[in-house]
């Protein structure tokens, strides 16, 4: 790197479209797509085209977002966090150069801990994903917000197939809460 370059600064803003109560109540859908992107998806540039054409993927189809998947395992979505809920617990990918980690996490680790969740990163196979009791996407914008079907498949087991679970409810509330007390 030349040591007298000059830094620029780019800044854009556009207003807030948080999800609707109709979607927090009974979900969103969500497509998967082979995780194309390059290999320092960890790094946050300017240079977005991967995950603005997964996006455009989910949009095509009439969905909220595209979750990716690479060599058979979870990474990310195109703009969100991905989460499973196997068992009551709540998993996520572990962090690696493979996905950019949300600014999130962090919060929803501290909400698990004081609502009892269970919460663990670890890889997470694509087929546990298909077979997750809930699916959470967690965001800025999304806060955290239930992917009721998959693929056009409803997501979950029993009563609560294709309907947002009890984990995403106790989490959504807390999130209210932590909103209510903290500067998020």
């Amino acid at each position: 790197m030349p040591a007298d370059v000059v830094p620029t600064v780019f800044m854009m803003t556009s207003a807030m479209k948080p999800p609707t109560p109709e979607q927090r109540h009974h979900g969103v859908a969500c497509v998967s797509a082979r995780d194309f992107r390059w290999e320092r998806c960890d790094i946050k540039s300017t240079s977005l085209l991967g995950n603005v054409l997964a996006r455009q993927m989910s949009a095509d189809h009439g969905a909220v977002e595209t979750i990716l998947i690479r060599d058979g395992f979870l990474t990310e979505a195109s703009s969100s966090n991905v989460w499973i809920v196997h068992e009551g617990a709540l998993l996520g990918p572990p962090k690696s150069e493979l996905l950019l980690e949300g600014i999130r996490v962090e919060l929803l680790r501290e909400l698990c801990e004081e609502e009892g969740i269970a919460y663990n990163l670890r890889p997470i196979a694509e087929a546990d994903v298909f077979a997750a009791d809930e699916i959470l996407l967690s965001s800025a914008t999304k806060e955290v917000l239930p992917v009721t079907t998959l693929d056009g498949e409803p997501v979950g087991h029993g009563a609560l197939r294709g309907k947002p679970g009890p984990v995403y409810g106790r989490l959504y509330e807390a999130y209210q809460r932590a909103k209510a007390t903290q500067c998020l």
